[in-house]
C-alpha cells in the first residue's frame, strides 16, 4: 500500500485504534482521536495511561483505522515521539494541545484558559506517531 494514498484516505477520519506493546510483549489496544499534522498523527494522551508507560518503554506502535461499511481498513505501523507533560497554560505542549483541539473539533474552545488548566490537570501530552510503513485494503 502506498504511505501517500494511506494518508490521503487517513485524513478523512479522525478514530483509531493505537496498538502498543506491553512489558510482556503482548499488544495492548486503546481507541483514540488523532489529528494529522503534515505526515504525522498527533494523539493526546496523559501521562498515567498504560499505552503512555508502553510508549515510553517502547515507541514502537501500530495505528489502525477501519471503515466497516466499506470494507476498508489501514494499520501504520511507525514510531511514537512524546513530548513534556503540559505544566503551564504557556509551555509548547499547552500549545500544541490548542492546536490538536482545534484541528480535532473544527472549531475554537469557548475558555481558553478553562482549556489549558484542565490538560495540565489530567498531566497531558502529544504523541506524535511517525509511519514509516502502511498495509490494508482501501475500496
Amino acid at each position: 500500500m502506498d504511505l501517500s494514498r494511506a494518508m490521503t484516505w487517513a485524513r478523512t477520519r479522525q478514530h483509531a485504534a493505537l496498538i502498543t506493546i506491553r512489558r510482556d510483549g503482548r499488544p495492548q489496544s486503546s481507541d483514540i482521536t488523532y489529528a494529522i499534522d503534515g505526515g504525522d498523527f498527533l494523539i493526546s494522551v496523559t501521562e498515567s495511561r498504560a499505552k503512555t508507560t508502553n510508549m515510553r518503554r517502547d515507541p514502537r506502535v501500530v495505528l489502525h483505522l477501519s471503515d466497516p461499511s466499506a470494507w476498508s481498513y489501514l494499520s501504520f505501523d511507525g514510531t511514537v515521539e512524546l513530548s513534556p507533560v503540559t505544566t503551564s497554560s504557556t509551555d509548547e505542549t499547552s500549545n500544541q494541545l490548542v492546536s490538536y483541539f482545534e484541528t480535532v473539533t473544527g472549531s475554537a474552545h469557548p475558555d481558553w484558559d478553562e482549556y489549558r488548566q484542565a490538560m495540565i490537570n489530567e498531566a497531558r501530552l502529544i504523541a506524535r506517531f511517525k509511519p514509516s510503513s502502511v498495509v490494508g485494503q482501501l475500496n
